[in-house]
């Protein structure tokens, strides 16, 4: 029986086959999900998620030659409706700062258990941007340190709808959650989005979270 054309479409790029295997088998098994391909080096996925159409992408930063990094930024460039999970063992903030800038949505540790994995990918295939909150914590310091100070005031340019829109992207809230709480399309809750990402200098809803929470550090202290 073929899958259901609406489960949420998986690849895999991971140099250990041991660890490709085993997400490999969780992928396979979990409902909602289906595995199209899966790759060992940066290069082979480079040429093979294009044809794949995968929704999400579980990629190892550290792969033998095109890193994971380079491998999301060209892929990004030219698929940039996929999202991707970067998966590694170092909880490092210059790892993290370069894998979100390239384009990645969420970044786990390979210690990941299977189901905060799986739910992880679902949460970024529905708008969010799995990490935890150490990581986190690693973002906004990076962006931190690499905010030039006459930058800071990015957020005037936002509309007051943007920024409603952004502050909730901040808080967790999924696109179709942002959408009930404005009484807004989930289109145009996209369409506010790339505006957003357009108007701040970002690719990904963590950049854009993480500059946002620099400058509004209240906004996490606020219920969701």
């Amino acid at each position: 029986m073929s899958a259901p054309a609406n489960d949420i479409a998986v690849s895999i790029v991971e140099d250990d086959e041991a660890l490709r295997t085993i997400y490999a088998d969780w992928i396979e098994n979990a409902e909602g999900f289906r595995l199209v391909s899966q790759y060992e080096d940066g290069k082979e996925a480079l040429n093979g998620i294009p044809g794949d159409e995968p929704d999400v992408v579980l990629s190892d930063i550290n792969l033998p030659g095109m890193n994971g990094v380079e491998c999301v930024r060209k892929l990004k460039l030219e698929l940039p409706h996929i999202q991707f999970v970067m998966i590694t063992v170092y909880e490092d903030s210059n790892r993290i700062f370069r894998a979100l800038e390239a384009g990645a949505t969420g970044y786990l540790l390979k210690q990941t258990p299977r189901e905060k994995l799986l739910s992880s990918l679902q949460e970024v295939y529905n708008g969010g941007s799995p990490m935890s909150s150490g990581i986190a914590r690693k973002v906004v310091q990076c962006f931190r340190k690499s905010q030039p100070e006459d930058e800071t005031n990015e957020l005037s340019q936002l509309s007051k709808r943007e920024e409603e829109v952004l502050e909730l992207l901040a808080r967790g809230f999924l696109c179709k959650e942002i959408s009930a709480e404005l009484g807004i399309s989930t289109h145009t809750v996209d369409t506010y989005r790339r505006r957003i990402y357009e108007k701040l200098h970002v690719r990904s809803r963590a950049q854009a979270a993480a500059l946002y929470v620099q400058m509004k550090p209240s906004v996490l202290q606020r219920p969701s």
